[in-house]
C-alpha cells in the first residue's frame, strides 16, 4: 500500500534537514526550509499541485551542483533514489526530478527550462531566498565559503552567456549582485512570487547604495 501524502513530506523533510543541518555555505537545512514555506504560501495563490510543490522544494538543493563540480544531474539522481525507496508514483518523480535540474539560475543570458506552474513555483520561492536581508547574508556566506573578495573595484561584473560561463566565472560578491541576485525581480514567473520579489529587491538597492557610501568614507 503506498504510503500517504502526509507522511512522503515528513520524510522527506527529515532527510533534507539530516542531508544539509550545519552546512555553512547558505544552501543549508534552513535555507530548503524557507523555500519550503514560501513554496507552499506561492502554490496555494497559484492554485498549484502541492505534493509537487513540496518534493521538490524539499528536495531542490539535494545535491546542488555548486558542491559536484558543476554537475547538475546528481541533484535529480539523488531525489529520484529517496523518491522510489518511498515509492511514490513514477510521474510524480519524473515531474520533482525535472523541476530540480531546471530550477537553478544559470547565466544572465541562459533561459530557463521551467515548464510547469509546479516548477515556476518552487523556482520563484528559491529565487526570493536570494534577494532581500537573507539573500543578502546568503551571497556573503557562499563568497566567503568560495574564498571571494568582497569587492574589488576593478573586477567589472560579467553578464553570463552560458551555464559553463557562469559556473566556472570566479569574481566578487558584490559583482554577484549584479550577475543575479538584482536581475532575478524580472524573471519571477507568478503574481506571488513578483509581489514579495519587489520590496526585496528595494532593499537591495538600499544596501548597495550604503556599502558604496561606505567605501568610500562618505557614509
Amino acid at each position: 500500500m503506498p504510503m500517504e501524502k502526509e507522511e512522503v513530506i515528513k520524510q522527506t523533510a527529515e532527510y533534507a534537514r539530516k542531508t544539509l543541518e550545519g552546512e555553512g555555505s547558505g544552501h543549508d537545512w534552513w535555507h530548503v526550509y524557507r523555500v519550503w514555506k514560501n513554496a507552499v504560501h506561492i502554490a496555494e495563490k497559484e492554485n498549484a499541485d502541492l505534493f509537487i510543490v513540496e518534493l521538490a522544494a524539499l528536495l531542490h538543493d539535494i545535491a546542488d551542483w555548486k558542491f559536484h563540480n558543476g554537475d547538475d544531474s546528481v541533484g535529480p539522481t539523488k531525489a529520484k533514489k529517496w523518491l522510489e525507496k518511498l515509492g511514490v508514483e513514477e510521474a510524480v518523480i519524473s515531474h520533482v526530478c525535472d523541476i530540480i535540474k531546471e530550477l537553478s539560475f544559470k547565466g544572465a543570458g541562459v533561459k530557463s527550462g521551467i515548464k510547469t506552474k509546479e516548477g515556476m513555483v518552487v523556482q520563484d520561492a528559491d529565487r526570493l531566498d536570494a534577494m532581500g536581508a537573507i539573500g543578502i547574508a546568503r551571497a556573503f556566506a557562499y563568497g566567503g565559503h568560495k574564498g571571494r573578495e568582497i569587492y574589488n573595484p576593478d573586477i567589472k561584473p560579467v553578464m553570463h552567456e552560458s551555464f559553463e560561463q557562469y559556473k566556472n566565472h570566479v569574481g566578487t560578491t558584490v559583482n554577484h549582485f549584479y550577475e543575479k541576485l538584482l536581475l532575478l525581480k524580472d524573471l519571477m514567473n507568478t503574481e506571488a512570487g513578483k509581489q514579495i520579489a519587489e520590496e526585496r529587491h528595494k532593499f537591495m538597492e538600499e544596501y548597495l547604495d550604503r556599502f558604496f557610501k561606505e567605501w568610500e568614507g562618505k557614509a
